[in-house]
């Protein structure tokens, strides 16, 4: 099942990884990306939790970038004009959560312990390491993924539906 998630993971993932780009080399892009693709992970494991949801929006699609790219200035150009069809794979609530998961270890913490218990996630939790409990090389990797400023924009989309889905107050 998590197979149906791949192309979603993965756009939203590069989306957030563009949007906030990883400071100096290779090893700090690897680390900005890992952190926003279990951040992605966990948002979509909770915004999609049976088999349903997840076939759902597999049929459907999830709505695509645009409105995201017009909040954080993206010129992002027409979908499929400049090979960034990968844009329409986009879920705007999933890129909300992981903001929100991004910039607080508390929440993260309640996500990923919420999101483990999707019908589909796997009997053995997969490490959230890089999301709960970053290194310093981790978070000098993703100072801005993980600026709370900059992605105070993103997370206030859908902050108080992920609140809900997590039983926690607004």
């Amino acid at each position: 099942m998590l197979a149906d998630f791949s192309s979603l993971i993965a756009a939203t993932t590069r989306w957030l990884a563009c949007a906030y780009p990883p400071g100096g080399g290779a090893l700090a892009a690897a680390l900005c990306e890992a952190q926003a693709r279990q951040a992605v992970t966990v948002a979509a494991w909770l915004r999609y939790p049976t088999p349903m949801d997840a076939a759902l929006v597999s049929l459907a699609g999830p709505g695509g970038s645009a409105r995201l790219d017009w909040i954080t200035g993206a010129d992002a150009g027409e979908s499929g004009e400049d090979g960034s069809g990968w844009r329409t794979w986009v879920d705007e609530v999933v890129v909300s959560w992981a903001a929100c998961l991004l910039t607080d270890p508390v929440l993260a913490a309640q996500g990923v312990a919420a999101a483990t218990k999707a019908e589909y996630a796997p009997v053995t939790p997969l490490g959230f390491r890089r999301l709960t409990d970053p290194d310093t090389r981790d978070h000098q990797a993703a100072a801005l993924l993980r600026h709370p400023d900059l992605l105070a924009p993103v997370a206030a989309l859908h902050r108080s539906d992920l609140l809900d889905r997590l039983g926690l107050t607004a």
